[in-house]
């Protein structure tokens, strides 16, 4: 099983302090080991899943794929606007 990452998710993941980077290389790990851990999306993000986690009392979101038999990183952050932004995006690559 490959793993890739969209250029919104890099992007966001160099931007990060690095023991914030740690915590997401983990769920990242996570996700590769248990793909379905995730909620299923349905309509406009059907095909996706959204995975929630923590750091520092603060909630994040990390929108993967599932493509053929690799994993696909689409975006990461906080719950604000996540929705809106990850339909945005995807309109924007056409997805």
């Amino acid at each position: 099983m490959s793993v890739y990452y969209k250029p919104l998710f890099r992007k966001f993941v160099k931007k990060q302090t690095r023991p914030f980077q740690l915590v997401i290389e983990d769920e990242v790990d996570k996700i590769t080991l248990k793909p379905d851990m995730g909620e299923a999306k349905k309509s406009d993000l059907a095909g996706l899943r959204v995975h929630k986690f923590s750091h520092k009392r603060q909630k994040f979101m990390i929108a993967y794929g599932l493509q053929d038999a690799d994993i696909v990183f689409f975006k990461i952050g906080s719950h604000e606007n996540f929705y809106r932004e990850l339909k945005k995006y995807l309109r924007e690559v056409g997805l």
